[in-house]
């Protein structure tokens, strides 16, 4: 029986490391004429977590530049905060367009 000695195989040499931090993605908000500020600002609050001020500032600049962003998130969070805050506002029978693009 003959026992053969395997070289010692150094993985770090023979993997590539090519890692990267995951991309962020905005949140944005789409003007429309009928989903109320008060609702957008509610909104804002409970699902994205701006306080009363900033809200209501972006609110304000949804409503008079058409489109604002709420935040900027990995892709899942992103995605999760945007599938929710559709679902409220359908929910309440708004029809409050948001997207969702690479930052």
């Amino acid at each position: 029986m003959t026992t053969e000695v395997i070289e010692e195989v150094k993985l770090d040499d023979k993997i590539k490391k090519d890692l990267e931090e995951p991309g962020k993605w905005n949140v944005i908000f789409l003007n429309d004429d009928t989903t109320p500020m008060e609702f957008v600002v509610e909104l804002l609050i409970i699902i994205f977590k701006h306080s009363q001020e900033t809200a209501e500032q972006v609110m304000l600049q949804v409503h008079e530049k058409g489109s604002a962003i709420v935040g900027c998130y990995t892709f899942e969070i992103a995605e999760q905060k945007t599938t929710e805050a559709v679902g409220c506002a359908r929910q309440q029978g708004f029809p409050l367009g948001i997207q969702m693009e690479r930052a």
